[in-house]
Protein backbone atom coordinates (compact mmCIF):
# COMPACT_ATOMS: atom_id res chain seq x y z
CA UNK A 1 0.00 0.00 0.00
CA UNK A 2 1.32 3.39 -0.87
CA UNK A 3 1.08 6.25 1.44
CA UNK A 4 -0.87 9.28 -0.05
CA UNK A 5 1.92 11.00 2.32
CA UNK A 6 4.26 9.84 0.21
CA UNK A 7 7.22 12.69 -1.66
CA UNK A 8 6.96 13.22 -5.90
CA UNK A 9 10.06 11.37 -6.21
CA UNK A 10 9.42 8.63 -3.90
CA UNK A 11 6.20 8.21 -6.34
CA UNK A 12 8.09 8.29 -9.53
CA UNK A 13 10.65 5.84 -8.31
CA UNK A 14 7.51 3.94 -6.90
CA UNK A 15 6.41 3.98 -10.86
CA UNK A 16 9.62 3.30 -12.16
CA UNK A 17 10.19 -0.09 -10.71
CA UNK A 18 6.48 -0.66 -11.43
CA UNK A 19 5.48 -0.82 -7.84
CA UNK A 20 2.23 1.31 -8.74
CA UNK A 21 -0.14 1.29 -11.40
CA UNK A 22 -3.20 3.15 -10.05
CA UNK A 23 -4.56 6.44 -10.56
CA UNK A 24 -2.53 9.55 -8.90
CA UNK A 25 -5.27 11.02 -7.24
CA UNK A 26 -4.48 12.07 -3.69
CA UNK A 27 -0.87 11.43 -3.97
CA UNK A 28 1.85 13.93 -3.06
CA UNK A 29 -0.73 15.85 -1.79
CA UNK A 30 0.72 19.69 -2.22
CA UNK A 31 2.23 18.78 -5.48
CA UNK A 32 1.54 19.64 -9.14
CA UNK A 33 0.74 16.67 -11.21
CA UNK A 34 0.79 17.10 -15.30
CA UNK A 35 -0.83 15.15 -18.13
CA UNK A 36 1.74 13.93 -20.73
CA UNK A 37 1.61 13.64 -24.60
CA UNK A 38 4.53 12.14 -26.97
CA UNK A 39 4.23 13.20 -30.49
CA UNK A 40 6.59 12.79 -33.25
CA UNK A 41 8.33 16.10 -33.77
CA UNK A 42 6.74 16.98 -37.18
CA UNK A 43 3.19 18.25 -35.21
CA UNK A 44 5.25 19.67 -32.07
CA UNK A 45 5.01 23.11 -33.36
CA UNK A 46 1.71 22.86 -34.39
CA UNK A 47 0.77 21.42 -31.00
CA UNK A 48 2.47 24.29 -29.28
CA UNK A 49 0.12 26.12 -30.98
CA UNK A 50 -3.07 24.54 -30.03
CA UNK A 51 -1.97 24.79 -26.57
CA UNK A 52 -1.41 28.77 -26.86
CA UNK A 53 -4.41 29.11 -28.49
CA UNK A 54 -6.90 27.10 -25.97
CA UNK A 55 -4.98 27.10 -22.45
CA UNK A 56 -7.88 26.17 -20.64
CA UNK A 57 -8.34 22.65 -21.46
CA UNK A 58 -4.59 22.53 -22.97
CA UNK A 59 -2.25 24.39 -20.30
CA UNK A 60 1.54 23.75 -21.84
CA UNK A 61 3.66 23.13 -18.71
CA UNK A 62 7.00 22.03 -20.42
CA UNK A 63 8.65 19.51 -22.85
CA UNK A 64 11.43 17.33 -23.38
CA UNK A 65 14.87 18.38 -25.16
CA UNK A 66 14.71 16.30 -28.54
CA UNK A 67 17.10 13.79 -27.98
CA UNK A 68 16.32 13.36 -24.79
CA UNK A 69 13.39 11.89 -21.97
CA UNK A 70 15.23 12.73 -19.43
CA UNK A 71 15.92 17.30 -19.73
CA UNK A 72 13.06 19.49 -19.65
CA UNK A 73 12.54 22.83 -21.10
CA UNK A 74 11.85 23.44 -17.34
CA UNK A 75 14.14 22.11 -15.14
CA UNK A 76 12.19 23.13 -12.09
CA UNK A 77 9.70 21.12 -12.99
CA UNK A 78 11.42 17.89 -12.20
CA UNK A 79 14.56 18.34 -9.72
CA UNK A 80 15.43 14.07 -10.11
CA UNK A 81 18.60 12.84 -11.49
CA UNK A 82 16.80 10.13 -12.08
CA UNK A 83 13.79 11.38 -14.18
CA UNK A 84 12.93 9.48 -17.28
CA UNK A 85 9.16 10.37 -18.97
CA UNK A 86 9.45 6.82 -20.30
CA UNK A 87 8.78 5.43 -17.14
CA UNK A 88 8.13 7.63 -14.08
CA UNK A 89 4.56 7.33 -14.91
CA UNK A 90 1.50 5.10 -13.62
CA UNK A 91 0.47 3.76 -16.34
CA UNK A 92 0.96 4.83 -20.13
CA UNK A 93 -1.21 4.30 -23.69
CA UNK A 94 0.77 3.86 -26.92
CA UNK A 95 -1.37 4.87 -30.26
CA UNK A 96 -0.62 4.35 -33.81
CA UNK A 97 -2.96 5.18 -37.13
CA UNK A 98 -5.09 6.46 -33.94
CA UNK A 99 -5.79 2.86 -32.70
CA UNK A 100 -4.98 2.16 -29.24
CA UNK A 101 -2.11 -0.81 -29.01
CA UNK A 102 -1.62 -1.20 -25.50
CA UNK A 103 -1.96 0.10 -22.36
CA UNK A 104 1.76 -0.52 -20.22
CA UNK A 105 3.79 0.81 -16.86
CA UNK A 106 6.71 2.60 -19.63
CA UNK A 107 7.32 3.28 -23.07
CA UNK A 108 11.42 2.29 -23.22
CA UNK A 109 10.73 0.51 -26.86
CA UNK A 110 8.45 2.79 -28.20
CA UNK A 111 10.08 6.01 -27.47
CA UNK A 112 12.31 7.17 -30.80
CA UNK A 113 14.94 9.69 -29.79
CA UNK A 114 15.79 11.01 -33.21
CA UNK A 115 11.93 11.95 -33.33
CA UNK A 116 9.53 12.24 -30.11
CA UNK A 117 9.55 14.93 -27.78
CA UNK A 118 7.11 14.62 -24.85
CA UNK A 119 4.59 17.31 -23.20
CA UNK A 120 3.48 18.42 -20.06
CA UNK A 121 -0.06 19.35 -19.48
CA UNK A 122 -1.57 20.78 -16.49
CA UNK A 123 -3.66 18.82 -14.52
CA UNK A 124 -7.16 19.20 -12.63
CA UNK A 125 -5.47 16.80 -9.80
CA UNK A 126 -3.03 19.77 -8.94
CA UNK A 127 -5.83 21.78 -7.43
CA UNK A 128 -8.17 18.87 -5.34
CA UNK A 129 -5.22 19.81 -2.41
CA UNK A 130 -6.88 23.21 -2.24
CA UNK A 131 -10.46 22.02 -2.26
CA UNK A 132 -9.67 19.77 0.40
CA UNK A 133 -8.42 22.22 2.29
CA UNK A 134 -11.48 24.53 2.18
CA UNK A 135 -14.09 21.62 2.91
CA UNK A 136 -14.85 20.19 -0.82
CA UNK A 137 -13.17 17.31 -0.87
CA UNK A 138 -14.03 16.40 -4.13
CA UNK A 139 -16.13 12.98 -4.16
CA UNK A 140 -13.46 10.62 -6.47
CA UNK A 141 -10.91 11.23 -3.64
CA UNK A 142 -13.83 10.50 -0.98
CA UNK A 143 -14.65 7.63 -2.96
CA UNK A 144 -10.62 6.43 -3.90
CA UNK A 145 -11.75 6.61 -7.63
CA UNK A 146 -10.21 7.91 -10.78
CA UNK A 147 -12.11 11.23 -11.57
CA UNK A 148 -15.27 10.83 -13.86
CA UNK A 149 -14.21 12.30 -17.74
CA UNK A 150 -16.57 12.79 -20.56
CA UNK A 151 -15.81 13.68 -24.15
CA UNK A 152 -17.80 17.34 -25.29
CA UNK A 153 -18.89 18.66 -28.13
CA UNK A 154 -17.27 21.91 -26.87
CA UNK A 155 -14.81 23.28 -29.92
CA UNK A 156 -10.76 23.98 -29.44
CA UNK A 157 -9.29 27.29 -31.45
CA UNK A 158 -7.81 25.35 -34.31
CA UNK A 159 -4.32 25.42 -34.61
CA UNK A 160 -2.21 23.99 -37.85
CA UNK A 161 -3.39 20.55 -38.68
CA UNK A 162 -5.84 20.52 -35.36
CA UNK A 163 -8.67 21.00 -36.38
CA UNK A 164 -12.25 19.79 -35.54
CA UNK A 165 -10.63 19.72 -31.87
CA UNK A 166 -13.41 18.99 -28.86
CA UNK A 167 -13.05 19.64 -25.07
CA UNK A 168 -12.55 16.60 -22.71
CA UNK A 169 -14.09 17.77 -19.12
CA UNK A 170 -13.89 16.17 -15.93
CA UNK A 171 -16.58 16.60 -13.37
CA UNK A 172 -16.40 16.70 -9.73
CA UNK A 173 -20.27 17.47 -7.48
CA UNK A 174 -20.99 19.99 -5.56
CA UNK A 175 -23.92 21.64 -4.03
CA UNK A 176 -24.92 24.80 -5.67
CA UNK A 177 -24.79 27.35 -2.70
CA UNK A 178 -20.61 25.49 -2.58
CA UNK A 179 -20.03 26.67 -6.40
CA UNK A 180 -18.78 30.10 -5.64
CA UNK A 181 -16.22 29.06 -3.29
CA UNK A 182 -15.23 26.16 -5.51
CA UNK A 183 -15.08 28.81 -8.33
CA UNK A 184 -12.80 30.91 -6.18
CA UNK A 185 -10.72 28.30 -4.91
CA UNK A 186 -9.61 26.94 -8.39
CA UNK A 187 -9.13 29.73 -10.13
CA UNK A 188 -6.39 30.78 -9.22
CA UNK A 189 -4.86 27.45 -10.37
CA UNK A 190 -4.38 28.59 -14.17
CA UNK A 191 -1.78 26.17 -15.36
CA UNK A 192 -4.26 23.41 -14.41
CA UNK A 193 -7.34 24.34 -16.26
CA UNK A 194 -8.56 27.27 -13.38
CA UNK A 195 -12.13 27.40 -12.44
CA UNK A 196 -15.10 24.97 -14.06
CA UNK A 197 -16.14 25.81 -17.20
CA UNK A 198 -20.05 25.10 -16.64
CA UNK A 199 -21.93 23.21 -14.24
CA UNK A 200 -25.59 22.31 -13.36
CA UNK A 201 -27.57 19.49 -14.95
CA UNK A 202 -28.66 21.94 -18.33
CA UNK A 203 -24.70 21.96 -18.42
CA UNK A 204 -24.69 18.29 -19.80
CA UNK A 205 -26.75 19.55 -22.74
CA UNK A 206 -24.79 22.53 -23.12
CA UNK A 207 -21.88 20.83 -23.05
CA UNK A 208 -22.91 17.78 -25.85
CA UNK A 209 -21.99 14.85 -23.24
CA UNK A 210 -24.18 11.48 -23.68
CA UNK A 211 -24.43 10.06 -20.17
CA UNK A 212 -23.38 11.42 -17.10
CA UNK A 213 -23.73 8.11 -15.99
CA UNK A 214 -21.20 6.66 -18.53
CA UNK A 215 -17.94 8.74 -18.28
CA UNK A 216 -15.61 7.88 -21.85
CA UNK A 217 -12.61 8.00 -19.18
CA UNK A 218 -12.34 7.36 -15.82
CA UNK A 219 -14.74 6.24 -13.38
CA UNK A 220 -18.53 6.64 -12.67
CA UNK A 221 -18.25 9.21 -9.51
CA UNK A 222 -21.92 9.49 -7.01
CA UNK A 223 -24.10 12.52 -7.61
CA UNK A 224 -26.08 12.80 -4.14
CA UNK A 225 -29.52 14.18 -4.14
CA UNK A 226 -29.13 18.23 -3.85
CA UNK A 227 -25.61 18.06 -5.69
CA UNK A 228 -25.31 19.36 -9.24
CA UNK A 229 -21.83 17.96 -11.70
CA UNK A 230 -19.27 21.02 -11.69
CA UNK A 231 -17.33 20.77 -14.70
CA UNK A 232 -13.88 21.46 -15.68
CA UNK A 233 -11.56 21.66 -19.01
CA UNK A 234 -9.29 18.46 -18.68
CA UNK A 235 -5.65 17.34 -20.26
CA UNK A 236 -6.76 14.34 -22.10
CA UNK A 237 -8.11 16.88 -24.68
CA UNK A 238 -5.02 16.84 -25.80
CA UNK A 239 -4.87 12.78 -26.13
CA UNK A 240 -8.29 13.29 -28.02
CA UNK A 241 -6.84 16.23 -30.56
CA UNK A 242 -3.87 13.89 -31.00
CA UNK A 243 -5.55 10.73 -32.05
CA UNK A 244 -7.84 13.06 -34.39
CA UNK A 245 -4.88 13.54 -36.57
CA UNK A 246 -2.61 10.55 -36.30
CA UNK A 247 -3.14 9.28 -39.81
CA UNK A 248 -1.59 12.46 -40.74
CA UNK A 249 1.72 11.32 -39.40
CA UNK A 250 4.16 8.31 -39.16
CA UNK A 251 4.94 7.02 -35.93
CA UNK A 252 3.23 6.04 -32.51
CA UNK A 253 1.44 8.77 -30.13
CA UNK A 254 1.94 7.85 -26.54
CA UNK A 255 0.20 9.39 -23.93
CA UNK A 256 -0.48 9.03 -19.90
CA UNK A 257 -3.59 6.61 -19.09
CA UNK A 258 -6.16 8.97 -17.87
CA UNK A 259 -5.55 9.55 -14.34
CA UNK A 260 -2.00 8.39 -14.02
CA UNK A 261 -0.48 11.58 -14.14
CA UNK A 262 3.60 12.47 -13.75
CA UNK A 263 3.64 14.50 -10.11
CA UNK A 264 6.27 17.07 -10.36
CA UNK A 265 8.82 18.66 -7.68
CA UNK A 266 6.93 22.20 -8.18
CA UNK A 267 4.26 22.64 -5.10
CA UNK A 268 0.78 23.75 -7.08
CA UNK A 269 0.87 27.18 -5.26
CA UNK A 270 4.36 27.58 -7.00
CA UNK A 271 3.39 26.52 -10.36
CA UNK A 272 0.44 28.52 -10.69
CA UNK A 273 2.72 31.51 -8.99
CA UNK A 274 5.20 31.35 -11.79
CA UNK A 275 3.24 31.38 -14.92
CA UNK A 276 5.29 34.00 -16.10
CA UNK A 277 8.36 31.81 -17.00
CA UNK A 278 6.82 28.78 -18.50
Amino acid sequence: MVPKTTTPTEFRALCRSNQFTDNSSGYASGFAQANILILPKEIASDFELLCKRNPVPCPLLGKTILGSATQLSCDYLIKDDNFDLRKDLPKYRIFENGELLSEKADVLSEWDMSSHIGFLIGCSFSFENALCKAGLTPRNMVENKNVSMYQTKKHLDPAGIFTNTTYVVSMRPYKPEDIETVRDVTRAFTKTHGEPIDWGYEAIERLGICDINIPEYGEPISIHPGEIPVFWGCGVTTQVAALKVSCKIRGKIMSHSPGHMLILDIKDSELNRDISSL
